[in-house]
């Protein structure tokens, strides 16, 4: 069984997932402070809604399945194949009414990231890929999603969702990049990656990734002709310091300033 055999499967997870949170958008609903470490990490019914009805499709379509969720752990982590879920990714935007936020949904197989989708189900957009091509659907119609070509710091489009989000040492060195960069943005979340993949914005640089957060996302970043990895240049699976590119040289000049 390849990872594409699952793209049907991801969607109808996503869909789940998206008539469980739709309700929730834009409406009164009460937000409960995770974090306690006196930093404010919100979490709603929708995300716990949107978990509960993804993990609930997999654990009947694929039982020896394991799962990673934000809101409800692992479970069977250690399987060939691993469900990473973020019901919700920007929460912070969610319950400001801003549309930045998206489903994360990743499947790893033996340990590797093999398909991810990112789905906004407010606006009806879907960000796919499986690491060797990656897709759009939505308003904008269908089409295949490819990183753009991008040489320098200096011509390059900067996100990250927000600074405070680093330490003190990470947000000197995150700093060094932006005064070089053409242009520098905070907010976005799992947009910022996904505008990436689509040729909008060259680099995303971040501290503190869960690998929920980023798993999803790898697939879709690969796809489309970019490259994501630590600030070390390892592997992205575990999270922690992420930086992303559409080009690979802007990634390794950014990634010198970052050291």
């Amino acid at each position: 069984m390849t990872a594409v055999d699952f793209a049907g499967f991801v969607e109808e997870l996503a869909k789940v997932a998206g008539d469980a949170i739709r309700p929730f958008f834009r409406s009164a609903l009460g937000v409960e402070n995770k974090s306690k470490l006196g930093m404010f990490d919100p979490v709603t019914e929708a995300d716990r809604a949107a978990e509960t009805a993804m993990r609930r499709l997999i654990n009947k379509t694929f039982p020896a399945h394991g799962i990673v969720g934000e809101e409800f752990g692992s479970d069977k982590p250690d399987a060939p194949y691993v469900w990473v879920l973020d019901p919700i990714d920007g929460t912070k935007s969610f319950i400001a009414g801003m549309p930045a936020w998206g489903t994360l949904i990743g499947l790893m197989k033996d340990g590797a990231p093999v398909y991810g989708m990112m789905h906004q189900p407010f606006i009806g957009e879907w960000f796919s890929g499986d690491g060797g091509s990656a897709r759009y659907r939505g308003p904008a119609g269908d089409r295949k999603l490819t990183a753009r070509h991008c040489a320098s710091v200096k011509d390059a489009i900067l996100y990250t969702t927000s600074p405070l989000l680093m330490d003190e040492t990470e947000r000197k060195q995150f700093q060094k990049v932006e005064a070089q960069a053409k242009h520098s943005r905070y907010g976005g979340d799992c947009y910022s990656y996904c505008m990436v993949a689509a040729g909008h914005i060259d680099l995303v640089i971040e501290a503190g990734v869960h690998s929920f957060d980023i798993v999803p996302l790898i697939p879709i970043i690969e796809g489309a002709g970019g490259i994501i990895t630590t600030w070390t240049g390892e592997n992205a699976y575990n999270g922690g310091r992420i930086i992303a590119a559409g080009d690979k040289r802007v990634h390794a000049e950014a990634m010198k300033l970052l050291r």
